[in-house]
């Protein structure tokens, strides 16, 4: 059965497979309440891991349909027009190829929100050629900022370009093109989502600060980029990092106290002495294991963490008091975000396996077709 509980539970997504954001944008929707149908091409083409333990694919349903066919374009189109939303990841021009594209789609339902996950966007010099996240952050400036000065630029995994630049823009994009389908005018639309650009909106704070003369334009020189010497991670006793934030007079007060510098540590906007700073603060910190650090600053308003692995992080007090993580069919994995006082979320169904929902979808949906023919 489709889930139902959530926000936007009733709204009917149709999800055409591909790996990366399209996916982890199609699993948001369909933690939301979506009910989300994964169209699989037979053979597979996802991601190299088991589909069993593909958490993008959990809360959603599968069905297997060969677009290449003669008869698989037309199952798609029957889904799209009992849908609200579509969502592809091909590269420009293949959706129209297949006969799937923006106007065979909107054609069959005029209230379809059409969106489209790409790194590239749908248009410009670069829209038909290949990339990956780091492509994509690299030119918009992003990737650039992170990392040590006269080191290379250190790599977020896939974190800042298909999930936040893209994913969650294309979630946006289709919520905001939703809301307009169900006004009075009633029309649907393309959601061009391009990683490019919502990763280059992502730095709009940092333009506004270079352009007020507030940051420099380069690596670890700043106030957020690990140029300051209380925003930054240093290394403890044990080999592990703590983490600090302790930007504000107050919060650096009680983190210098409670480090033990407060009698000695420079004035904090005396740049020339960040230097000195830094090295003060190395010094303390690996003078304690990161348990004995995270015990000092534990509760207070110093603004300091333990940097922990993913699989230390589930186990941090904190989290496991508001279940940020949830354990569904043997998988530890993040509960669904964020949280809703009236049509709460939750994970119902572990991840789609390719085909396996054929008969649930044929029947909920009204598409019979989609049935395997009998001999």
């Amino acid at each position: 059965m489709a889930v139902t509980a959530g926000p936007l539970a009733g709204v009917r997504v149709v999800e055409l497979a591909g790996i990366g954001p399209g996916p982890f944008a199609a699993m948001v929707l369909a933690d939301l309440g979506a009910d989300v149908v994964r169209v699989d091409r037979p053979g597979g083409g996802g991601l190299a891991i088991d589909p069993a333990h593909d958490v993008t694919n959990r809360n959603k349903r599968s069905v297997l349909v060969d677009l290449k066919s003669a008869e698989g374009p037309a199952l798609v189109l029957d889904l799209v027009e009992r849908a609200d939303v579509l969502i592809e990841g091909f590269r420009p021009g293949v959706a129209e190829r297949l006969g799937v594209g923006p106007d065979d789609c909107l054609a069959r339902n005029p209230r379809l929100v059409y969106g489209r996950m790409t790194g590239w966007g749908q248009e410009g010099p670069l829209a038909h050629t290949a990339g990956h996240d780091i492509a994509y952050i690299a030119v918009t400036g992003a990737l650039g900022m992170i990392g040590n000065p006269g080191e290379p630029p250190a790599v977020p995994a896939n974190l800042v370009g298909d999930y936040a630049g893209g994913s969650l823009y294309l979630v946006i994009g289709i919520l905001a093109a939703l809301h307009h389908a169900r006004g009075p005018e009633g029309a649907g639309q393309v959601v061009d989502a391009a990683i490019v650009d919502g990763t280059a909106h992502l730095t709009a704070m940092i333009h506004g600060m270079v352009a007020a003369g507030g940051w420099q334009d380069r690596r670890g020189a700043n106030l957020l980029d690990g140029g300051c010497p209380f925003y930054g991670t240093y290394e403890t006793s044990d080999g592990q990092y703590m983490a600090v934030g302790a930007l504000e007079q107050q919060f650096y007060d009680t983190f210098t106290e409670l480090l033990g510098i407060a009698d000695r540590a420079p004035a904090r906007k005396d740049l020339a002495r960040w230097g000195e700073l830094r090295e003060a603060v190395a010094a303390r910190f690996k003078s304690r294991t990161r348990e004995e650090w995270t015990a000092v600053f534990e509760g207070t308003d110093a603004c300091v963490a333990p940097v922990l692995s993913l699989r230390e992080a589930p186990h941090h007090p904190h989290l496991a008091a508001r279940a940020t993580f949830t354990e569904f069919g043997g998988t530890l994995q993040p509960a669904p975000a964020p949280r809703f006082s009236a049509t709460p979320t939750r994970v119902a169904s572990g991840p789609a396996m390719p085909g396996a929902d054929t008969g649930s979808v044929a029947a909920d949906w009204g598409v019979p077709a989609l049935l395997p023919k009998e001999a």
